[in-house]
This record gives C-alpha cells, sequence and structure tokens, in this order.
C-alpha cells in the first residue's frame, strides 16, 4: 500500500464514519494489508487517511504486540496530567518533534469482526498511538500540536521535496518520450528501405 506524505490532500480531510454493513471480508482485508504496511514500514500505527481511504479507521500494535484495530474510534476520556514524547510518522518519515499529550486515554471503538469495545486508561504507547491515531481521522497531524515554527519548517521541506520529486518524474517522462522517437523514427526508416 502507498503511504501517503505531508502535503497530500487526503492527510487533511476529515474522515467519513465506517457504516455497520461495510464491515465486512473486504475491509478486514485492507486492515490486513495496512497491518503489514505499517508494520514494513517499522512503524506502530497506521491510520486509514494515510492509506488514501477517507473512513474512520486504523490500525495499532504498542509494546505488547498485539494487533489492534480501531473502527470509528471515540475518545471518551483523557487525563489531566500531560507527558512529552518524541513522535513521528510513517506520512512524515525522518521528522521527529517532542509532543505533548495525556498520560492516559480511554476509548471505545468496533473491531474488525463488527464488536464494539471499550479500553479504559489506555497509557503508554498505546495512549499516544490511539491519541496520534485518532488526530489523523480528522485531519490532524502530530506536527500541528508542536512548535509553531517547527511545523512551517517540516510542511516546507516536504512541499520543496514534492516538487523535487515532480521535476524528476517530469524530466524522466521527456527522457522516455525520446527515447521513444527515436526508436520509432529508426523503425520508419527500418521500415522504409
Amino acid at each position: 500500500m502507498k503511504i501517503y506524505k505531508l502535503g497530500e490532500e487526503i492527510l487533511r480531510e476529515k474522515c467519513e464514519p465506517v457504516k455497520p454493513e461495510e464491515i465486512n471480508d473486504e475491509l478486514r482485508s485492507v486492515l490486513n494489508e495496512m497491518f503489514e504496511t505499517m508494520i514494513s514500514a517499522n512503524g506502530v500505527g497506521l491510520a486509514a487517511p494515510q492509506v488514501g481511504i477517507n473512513k474512520r479507521f486504523f490500525v495499532a500494535m504498542g509494546d505488547d504486540e498485539i494487533r489492534r484495530v480501531f473502527i470509528n474510534p471515540t475518545i471518551t476520556k483523557t487525563s489531566s496530567d500531560l507527558v512529552d514524547y518524541e513522535e513521528g510518522c510513517l506520512s512524515i518519515p525522518g521528522v521527529y518533534e517532542n509532543i505533548k499529550r495525556p498520560s492516559k486515554v480511554s476509548v471505545s471503538a468496533t473491531n474488525e469482526n463488527g464488536k464494539h469495545f471499550t479500553i479504559e486508561e489506555a497509557d503508554g504507547i498505546l495512549a499516544r498511538i490511539i491519541q496520534h491515531e485518532n488526530d489523523h481521522l480528522d485531519g490532524v497531524l502530530y506536527i500541528d500540536r508542536g512548535d509553531e515554527d517547527f511545523k512551517n519548517k517540516t510542511v516546507d521541506q516536504f512541499k520543496k521535496r514534492a516538487e523535487r520529486a515532480a521535476k524528476k518524474a517530469e524530466e524522466k517522462a521527456k527522457k522516455q518520450a525520446s527515447i521513444a522517437a527515436k526508436i520509432a523514427a529508426k523503425q520508419a526508416r527500418k521500415n522504409g528501405n
């Protein structure tokens, strides 16, 4: 699966709820693919918009290595005490920033089999993952919760990266078109003889 990067519009959209009838084998297949993508990218969480799907669900795997699926999650309670933790994101690779978030959260959601569940006072890395991934469903990135200068610098950096990649792709397309034209001209001369 392609992981969408900072600057791509879907990462800033508020996601649509998943309807009960959409929790089926097709969605379970997508969720398995998301776990594979997340693990191969050394991530601990991955939200639907990060793979181009505008729906309210994410996958997570904390320190306990349990695969968790959160469909239509709602954070029902957060602790008043905040903790700093260095966050990163698969959609903003190679960029890390200390972000303050509540140390504990309670969340209710639906799993991949359509069963409703609640996690009371998740803490540690799991609390962090739940908050980070849930933000994605509202079009919020972790850089929005940190230092404004850091955010602006990061957005600018990714914009320049995207521009360089687009320029490179354009140059490659021109080169391929030129080669194709030379081959066609050679073939035409050959056929003319």
